[in-house]
């Protein structure tokens, strides 16, 4: 049976959207088409939708600098820049203590696993101090080797039509979903507003129980699973670290289970050498590399 994964094919990441893809529409018809070309081997699907709050600490407004301006989408923020000032978060933001759901924003036990947290994290009251926070996660952030801070252009932002699947694929999925009897299992990541998340599974920066790594989801998708396919947007970022995820965590006896379908997923227009290098790493690593047309279920 197959397990098919799409990610993060939503309105914002295509062309219309706040961080467009220019071929992700070419993507989205692919990705229908496969899903009604294979629906009945198709067991199970899993969406995973990027699902941010306007004040996320990868959005412009969030930060400022001395004449109180945010900076412009695709600014590179470093550990540096937070230091000297040239950027810092707005001193009127408002976090949420505590969600019922979620968690604490910053939770130390699982903060502590990235490193010793600064005696100064916190004020004398026990509130965190943001601008130190912020120093610690470039820094962290930094350290990964990955990216620096990246500000995007607001996007996904839950409750607003970018953040919806694209109309292509939702009909497809509809269409699976009543032939079969399945249906879709959503996971939304990002929403911790204190630390990127491009992998379903973890964040850049765990800084919760909820944003560290997903050894539950792991594991579902080794369960009945004789094919895991994956594809979406976007091959440099969300596609990419997501996969590799699964991959590290993966039996190495069993990679040829996995299949990246790569004409169903582009990269961000500038990093397209990430998602080459993407590709190239999952080859070397055994999981299949492959298009819609040539997959056999």
């Amino acid at each position: 049976m197959t397990t098919l994964l799409l990610v993060d094919i939503q309105n914002d990441f295509h062309p219309g959207g706040s961080l467009a893809i220019p071929t992700a529409n070419d993507d989205a018809k692919r990705t229908a088409s496969f899903i009604r070309k294979h629906s009945s081997s198709i067991s199970r699907i899993v969406c995973t939708l990027d699902s941010h709050q306007r004040l996320h600490i990868a959005h412009p407004v969030f930060w400022k600098n001395e004449k109180g301006e945010h900076p412009n989408p695709f600014t590179l923020i470093s550990t540096e820049d937070v230091q000297s000032g040239k950027w810092i978060p707005r001193s009127d933001l408002k976090l949420p203590v505590r969600n019922s759901r979620t968690g604490p924003l910053v939770d130390n036990e699982v903060f502590a696993t990235g490193g010793p947290i600064p005696d100064n994290l916190y004020d004398d009251c026990g509130n965190l101090n943001i601008v130190q926070y912020c120093i610690e996660y470039t820094r962290r952030l930094e350290e990964k080797g990955r990216f620096k801070l990246c500000i995007w252009p607001e996007h996904c932002l839950i409750g607003t039509p970018g953040h919806n699947v694209v109309t292509e694929v939702m009909q497809a999925i509809q269409h699976w979903s009543n032939e079969t009897g399945g249906s879709v299992e959503w996971i939304d990541k990002g929403q911790n507003l204190l630390t990127e998340m491009y992998s379903a599974l973890c964040a850049e920066v765990p800084v919760s129980k909820r944003s560290a790594f997903d050894y539950d989801l792991c594991e579902s998708l080794k369960t009945d699973t004789d094919k895991l396919v994956m594809c979406g947007q976007a091959l440099s970022h969300c596609v990419n670290y997501t996969v590799r995820d699964i991959a590290e965590h993966w039996p190495k006896d069993q990679m040829n289970k996995l299949t990246v379908l790569k004409d169903c997923a582009s990269s961000v227009p500038g990093f397209e050498e990430a998602g080459e290098q993407f590709l190239n790493d999952m080859k070397d690593a055994g999981v299949n590399i492959e298009t819609s047309d040539t997959f056999q279920p």
